[in-house]
Protein backbone atom coordinates (compact mmCIF):
# COMPACT_ATOMS: atom_id res chain seq x y z
CA UNK A 1 0.00 0.00 0.00
CA UNK A 2 1.77 3.66 -1.03
CA UNK A 3 1.34 6.24 1.50
CA UNK A 4 -1.42 7.99 -0.46
CA UNK A 5 -3.73 5.04 -0.07
CA UNK A 6 -2.76 5.11 3.54
CA UNK A 7 -3.52 8.35 4.08
CA UNK A 8 -7.07 8.16 2.52
CA UNK A 9 -7.95 5.15 4.57
CA UNK A 10 -7.18 6.83 7.87
CA UNK A 11 -8.75 10.13 6.69
CA UNK A 12 -11.85 8.27 6.23
CA UNK A 13 -11.74 6.44 9.95
CA UNK A 14 -11.04 9.33 11.89
CA UNK A 15 -14.37 10.50 12.39
CA UNK A 16 -17.05 8.75 14.52
CA UNK A 17 -20.02 7.82 12.36
CA UNK A 18 -17.58 6.24 9.81
CA UNK A 19 -15.63 4.10 12.10
CA UNK A 20 -18.72 2.97 13.92
CA UNK A 21 -20.13 2.06 10.01
CA UNK A 22 -16.87 0.21 9.23
CA UNK A 23 -16.69 -1.47 12.16
CA UNK A 24 -20.03 -2.73 11.85
CA UNK A 25 -19.63 -4.24 8.10
CA UNK A 26 -16.29 -5.59 9.53
CA UNK A 27 -18.40 -7.57 11.98
CA UNK A 28 -21.07 -8.19 9.54
CA UNK A 29 -18.65 -10.35 7.10
CA UNK A 30 -18.61 -10.73 3.72
CA UNK A 31 -22.87 -10.86 3.44
CA UNK A 32 -22.64 -7.26 4.56
CA UNK A 33 -25.32 -5.41 5.84
CA UNK A 34 -28.07 -3.38 3.71
CA UNK A 35 -27.93 0.88 4.08
CA UNK A 36 -31.63 1.13 5.65
CA UNK A 37 -30.39 -1.29 8.32
CA UNK A 38 -27.29 0.25 9.04
CA UNK A 39 -29.35 3.62 9.31
CA UNK A 40 -31.75 2.04 11.81
CA UNK A 41 -28.42 0.34 13.99
CA UNK A 42 -26.54 3.15 14.21
CA UNK A 43 -29.93 5.45 14.67
CA UNK A 44 -28.36 8.17 11.94
CA UNK A 45 -30.13 9.87 9.36
CA UNK A 46 -29.82 8.17 5.76
CA UNK A 47 -28.40 11.30 4.43
CA UNK A 48 -25.56 11.24 6.59
CA UNK A 49 -25.36 7.72 6.41
CA UNK A 50 -24.94 7.79 2.69
CA UNK A 51 -22.55 10.37 2.69
CA UNK A 52 -20.23 8.57 5.05
CA UNK A 53 -20.37 5.32 2.95
CA UNK A 54 -19.34 7.38 0.30
CA UNK A 55 -16.64 8.52 1.59
CA UNK A 56 -15.76 4.81 3.33
CA UNK A 57 -16.19 3.64 -0.86
CA UNK A 58 -13.71 6.32 -2.18
CA UNK A 59 -11.26 5.05 0.33
CA UNK A 60 -11.78 1.66 -0.90
CA UNK A 61 -12.71 0.63 2.46
CA UNK A 62 -15.92 -0.65 1.48
CA UNK A 63 -17.95 -2.38 -1.19
CA UNK A 64 -21.41 -1.97 -3.00
CA UNK A 65 -23.82 -4.04 -4.51
CA UNK A 66 -27.93 -3.87 -5.43
CA UNK A 67 -29.63 -6.81 -4.11
CA UNK A 68 -33.47 -6.22 -5.59
CA UNK A 69 -34.26 -2.57 -3.87
CA UNK A 70 -31.57 -2.15 -1.52
CA UNK A 71 -27.89 -1.62 -1.77
CA UNK A 72 -25.74 -3.95 0.55
CA UNK A 73 -22.09 -2.56 1.98
CA UNK A 74 -19.66 -4.53 2.76
CA UNK A 75 -15.93 -4.13 4.00
CA UNK A 76 -13.04 -4.75 1.82
CA UNK A 77 -11.08 -7.27 3.89
CA UNK A 78 -8.64 -6.74 1.12
CA UNK A 79 -7.76 -2.87 1.91
CA UNK A 80 -7.86 -3.57 5.42
CA UNK A 81 -5.76 -5.62 5.67
CA UNK A 82 -3.49 -3.78 3.56
CA UNK A 83 -3.81 -0.82 5.50
CA UNK A 84 -3.04 -2.95 9.04
CA UNK A 85 0.00 -4.74 6.70
CA UNK A 86 1.44 -0.82 6.22
CA UNK A 87 0.78 -0.12 9.96
CA UNK A 88 2.76 -2.78 11.29
CA UNK A 89 4.81 -3.24 8.19
CA UNK A 90 8.10 -1.80 10.17
CA UNK A 91 6.79 -2.14 13.87
CA UNK A 92 9.31 -3.22 15.75
CA UNK A 93 12.30 -2.69 14.26
CA UNK A 94 14.41 -5.56 16.17
CA UNK A 95 12.15 -5.17 19.42
CA UNK A 96 9.57 -7.30 19.51
CA UNK A 97 8.45 -6.50 22.77
CA UNK A 98 7.28 -2.91 21.06
CA UNK A 99 4.70 -5.14 18.89
CA UNK A 100 3.69 -7.65 21.41
CA UNK A 101 0.61 -5.96 22.85
CA UNK A 102 -0.67 -5.89 18.96
CA UNK A 103 -0.17 -9.07 18.21
CA UNK A 104 -1.91 -10.38 21.34
CA UNK A 105 -5.03 -8.59 19.97
CA UNK A 106 -4.38 -10.13 16.50
CA UNK A 107 -4.22 -13.20 18.44
CA UNK A 108 -7.45 -12.79 20.24
CA UNK A 109 -9.68 -11.19 17.34
CA UNK A 110 -12.55 -13.35 16.15
CA UNK A 111 -11.10 -13.56 12.57
CA UNK A 112 -8.61 -15.26 13.43
CA UNK A 113 -8.78 -18.62 15.40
Amino acid sequence: MKSEAAVSSLSALAHEGRLAVFKMLVKAGPDGIAAGDIARKLDVPPNSLSANLNILSHAGLVASRRDGRSIIYSARYDQMSKLLGYLLEDCCNGAPEICAPVMKVISRAACCP
